[in-house]
Parts: structure tokens; C-alpha cells; sequence
């Protein structure tokens, strides 16, 4: 993975020793270090608290996890933040949500591929997101037909940390780093064409 030429801040931190661990988590789990990370690296109190808030994201389970998914990548890609819908499909896909679905959230309006709640998910997502929020009371009724308060809660502050994280690195230049290279499977039609004629 290249390391984002259209960065506004230096990629090569101060090696304190929370970057260097920072650094050896983040190869270790990612492959490479996220130029989030490295960002951050020159503050290391900034650094540690991200990184303490990220784990502990990893335990909210009241919202199912590909409506979680689904919010999040509407998000970045409202928010217009390349490293995130990268690393978010990323990330979405090795916890099983369907790329299909993911590679759709710029169109889900014209897509056939999602649910109405998905699709009331991505919508609120967007609303969210928009400068200033949009959100009306008639989107949060429809969601609370089907999600309870507790996941309710959960979507809305997912869809808030990711403004944070997309704000946080379109501001500073950050851009894709090639997680989905990582990850791309086959085209459909490849698969097609391979399978024998009938």
C-alpha cells in the first residue's frame, strides 16, 4: 500500500513509544499502519484516545451488523472521505456484510439489492450527516417500527463517530490506501463466463 501523496500533515510521526506501539497494532491487525494512525502520531494524547474509542465501538452489539455497516459507508460517502469508504468496505466485508451491497450505498436509491430497512437506514444515514443534520420525525418513527431505542441510539452515534472520522481525514488529505484492492472478488460476469453453456 502507497502512502497518501495529498496528505496535508506529515505521515512520519515522532517515534514516541505510543506510536511505535500504535504502529506494530496497526501492522499486525491491518497490514500496514493507517494513515489515520500516523496522523494522529504527533499527538500522542490524541492517539490514545481514539484508539481506546475505537475498541471500545468493537463492543456496541444493539444494531445488527450490516445496517451498521451499510450506515457507516453511507456516511463516508456523503461526507465524501475516499479512506474511510475504502477502509470501511474493507473491514465490512472481512466481517461478512456483502460487498454487493456495499459497492451499491453511492446508489442505493437505484439499486435492487437492499431492504427497506436498509435502504431507511442509509436514508437517515445521509440525514445525519447532511451540514446541518436533516433528519425529520417522520425518518425516526419509520426506524423505531423496526429497531428498538437501544439500536436506534447505536446507529445514530455510528453514524456521528464516522462524520468524525471522515471529517477528520478528508480535512487533513487522507485518501485511499488500497484496503479494497485487498479484498475485491471476482466480477460476476467473470464467473459467468467461465461456467460451461447449456
Amino acid at each position: 500500500m502507497t502512502r497518501s501523496s495529498t496528505a496535508r500533515i506529515p505521515l512520519d510521526p515522532p517515534r514516541t513509544v505510543v506510536y511505535r506501539l500504535t504502529e506494530w497494532y496497526s501492522r499486525r491487525r491491518f497490514g500496514t499502519v493507517a494513515d489515520p494512525a500516523a496522523a494522529m502520531g504527533h499527538n500522542p494524547r490524541v492517539l490514545v484516545t481514539n484508539a481506546r474509542h475505537e475498541m471500545a465501538l468493537e463492543r456496541w452489539h444493539a444494531l445488527d451488523p450490516t445496517l451498521k455497516d451499510l450506515a457507516v459507508m453511507a456516511s463516508a460517502v456523503t461526507v465524501g472521505c475516499s479512506w474511510c469508504v475504502d477502509f470501511g468496505y474493507w473491514i465490512a466485508t472481512g466481517k461478512g456484510t456483502d460487498p454487493v451491497k456495499l459497492r451499491d450505498v453511492p446508489g442505493w436509491r437505484e439499486s435492487d439489492v437492499f431492504t427497506d430497512l436498509e435502504r431507511r437506514v442509509m436514508a437517515y444515514a445521509e440525514a445525519v450527516s447532511a451540514t446541518p443534520p436533516a433528519v425529520t420525525d417522520e425518518m425516526v418513527a419509520g426506524l423505531r417500527r423496526d429497531l428498538d431505542d437501544a439500536a436506534l441510539v447505536e446507529l445514530t452515534m455510528m453514524v456521528a463517530v464516522e462524520n468524525s472520522r471522515s471529517r477528520f481525514n478528508s480535512a487533513l488529505g487522507l485518501t485511499s490506501q488500497g484496503f479494497r484492492d485487498r479484498c475485491e472478488v471476482p466480477a460476476p460476469t467473470a464467473r459467468v463466463a467461465a461456467a460451461p453453456s447449456s
